[in-house]
């Protein structure tokens, strides 16, 4: 029984990480890793990718970063922005925060104003797990120029 249990739950961690969009081949690096993280969903990032997650001393342009964050953990918007830094240009940040009522919780304002502060926007919002509200953000649309 403790098998299947454990089977469905990885079968919702797998559907959380193929709706993050990334595919074989995509770079990705992860920041904020801890006891906490959701195991799962990174082994099935990994499985999705074809490689491990890169922590932040990682040298390469990365094409998402995972950013695990909590409350006590500092200052959002220096987080975001420095993440920023080690993506792609259409790169994407998939930030992970505890779900209402969990420890190191994130007020939605704090999340909005470091994301705006940080030059980004939220896009989409996934279900991640029983522990973790996953966002994306992505850098804010500039004005475009028609000719």
């Amino acid at each position: 029984m403790t098998e299947v249990s454990g089977q469905a739950q990885g079968s919702f961690e797998n559907s959380v990480a193929v709706r993050l969009g990334l595919k074989a081949g995509d770079v990705v690096g992860e920041i904020g890793y801890d006891d906490d993280v959701d195991h799962d969903l990174r082994e099935a990032v990994e499985a999705i990718i074809g490689s491990e997650l890169l922590d932040e001393d990682a040298d390469d342009v990365l094409d998402a970063v995972i950013l695990w964050w909590r409350e006590d953990d500092g200052d959002l918007t220096d987080a975001l922005v420095d993440a920023i830094t080690l993506l792609a240009d259409n790169g994407v940040i998939w930030l992970l925060t505890p779900k209402t009522g969990r420890a190191g919780y994130v007020e939605p304002s704090d999340i909005a104003e470091a994301t705006r502060t940080a030059g980004l926007s939220q896009t989409t919002t996934v279900p991640g797990g029983a522990q973790w509200t996953t966002a994306k953000l992505a850098r804010a649309k500039q004005g475009r120029i028609r000719r």
